[in-house]
């Protein structure tokens, strides 16, 4: 019987609570970063930019899991490859929670960041066990639970730490996550009908070459200077690793991503806005966690502390977890072509909205809530695109691809609302001037209005997808009757 026709038991029900459990774990522990970096810094006596490395870590070792893992999950072994994810993350928060020095936390939040590669698997088990409809509806909710799970992990963590310091934070993650390990053995099914499939490891090392030199480049590139050697040597190293990779990939019987499905109109386009709205999602977000602690003397700001701050994003997890619900009925009574466009337009008009109406604490509340919606509706909505358009058998490859641009424009979101503020800000001051936040908020209203511009006119072109997959397998086929027939001639010279 196909999985997708057999009847819903008790462990298929837990399977998606389970799948979106582990995204907010996940997102728990990646939370785990950013709001302590100003007490590390103060326990263990390193410098503001020093201690930027307990994100810094997780964030590269994540980018270079996420395609590796989106592989992996195309394979036979989707529950061994959660499981074993798991168990590095849990050993990273034990790690970091035991640390003596600095140099040990970023250790430990290095294996942290591997749990960063677990959305594609989860997403590939997902449409793997679930029917067609449920699959739908689960995928979108795990799109979005980074962003449900930073809302919601932020204020937790923040407030464990205040009560019980950096290692109690930690100890807390870790308990979250042997949670979610020992859920995952129980309730994800053990077996996978996908066929073996070789793994293409100079593609692995290629691309983790490219990622992590542009991961580096966007975290330390402003302290460097943008100009300077060693970030020209990255740009130098990234752009030689990708104009190498892309031509072994397509020349690879079994590519680590399939490039191929680029020509498709639907992927190339989600993989496009998922890197513009996460471009966009940096520039609004943490700068409106910034602007609502800046102390109100300086013209602009509320003066509240990192406890207020870490709960102003709740309503981003509120916000993107009604959109991704309200998927599927938008869905039925609009079609599919207006939905990212609608979310895109939701985006900038809350970043318009904070832009004028600024000078009480709840309308940044209410602004961010309008963000959740706007974001959850457009990264619901995207992972479908995907996902309609290649064979099961790509959807974590497919998938891994995207969460890595999603990724990368996280971190070209949060350089440029750097700098941004730095260029507003006067010589010996800490504090920038309200028109740099004015650049970031019209920045971010800007792509979301052309992505929307973008998605409307392009995100539901029709492509013979299928077309282009019996293509692909006729020329793998080709390939394949071709090393079989050489290898007969072999046979029949050696007689």
């Amino acid at each position: 019987m196909d999985a997708h026709n057999a009847p819903v038991t008790k462990d298929r029900q837990a399977l998606v609570p389970t799948l979106i459990g582990i995204g907010l774990v996940v997102a728990l522990v990646s939370s785990l970063g950013a709001p302590l970096i100003p007490t590390i810094a103060l326990e263990h006596g390193v410098r503001l930019a020093t201690a930027d490395w307990v994100l810094t870590a997780a964030l590269l070792t994540g980018a270079l899991a996420t395609p590796i893992m989106g592989r992996l999950a195309d394979g036979a072994h989707q529950r061994r490859v959660i499981v074993a994810t798991l168990s590095l993350v849990l050993l990273g928060c034990v790690i970091s929670a035991l640390a003596s020095s600095f140099s040990w936390i970023v250790i430990g939040r290095g294996f942290q960041g591997v749990g960063l590669g677990l959305l594609p698997v989860n997403m590939a088990i997902a449409r793997r066990v679930l029917s067609p409809e449920r699959s739908h509806r689960a995928i979108a909710t795990l799109s979005v639970s980074t962003a449900i799970g930073a809302g919601l992990g932020y204020p937790a963590t923040s407030a464990v730490a205040q009560i019980g310091g950096v290692s109690a934070a930690y100890w807390f993650g870790a308990c979250m996550v042997a949670i979610a390990t020992v859920t995952a053995l129980v309730v994800i099914p053990k077996g996978s009908d996908s066929h073996y499939r070789a793994f293409d490891g100079r593609g692995a090392l290629l691309l983790g070459i490219c990622v992590f030199s542009i991961s580096v480049f966007l975290s330390e590139g402003a302290g460097w200077g943008w100009t300077s050697l060693r970030s020209v040597l990255l740009i130098a190293l990234a752009t030689l690793a990708l104009v190498i990779w892309i031509p072994a990939e397509l020349s690879h019987q079994s590519p680590l991503v399939e490039l191929r499905y680029l020509k498709v109109t639907s992927v190339a386009v989600a993989d496009l806005i998922g890197f513009a709205m996460s471009v966009a999602m940096y520039l609004v977000v943490p700068v409106i966690v910034e602007f609502v602690q800046t102390d109100p003397a300086s013209g602009y700001g509320f003066g509240v502390g990192v406890m207020t701050a870490g709960f102003l994003l709740t309503p981003l997890s509120v916000g993107t977890y009604l959109a991704s619900r309200t998927l599927l009925p938008m869905e039925r009574a609009f079609g599919t072509r207006i939905l990212m466009p609608l979310g895109a337009m939701t985006f900038a008009a809350a970043a318009m909205f904070f832009l004028a109406f600024h000078h009480q604490l709840w309308q940044a509340f209410v602004a961010v809530g309008i963000i959740g919606l706007g974001i959850g509706l457009t990264f619901a909505a995207m992972p479908s695109f995907i996902i309609r358009a290649v064979p099961p058998g790509e959807t974590g490859s497919a998938t891994g691809l995207y969460q890595v641009l999603r990724n990368i424009g996280l971190a070209v979101g949060s350089s440029l609302a750097a700098g941004l503020l730095r260029s507003a800000t006067p010589k010996g001051s800490s504090t920038p001037n309200y028109t740099g936040y004015e650049y970031a908020f019209l920045a971010a209203a800007g792509i979301g209005l052309l992505t929307a511009l973008i998605t409307f006119v392009l995100g539901d072109s029709p492509t013979d997808s299928r077309a282009l997959q019996d293509t692909m397998f006729t020329t793998r086929n080709e390939g394949l009757l071709e090393a079989s027939g050489a290898l007969l001639i072999n046979d029949e010279d050696a007689e």
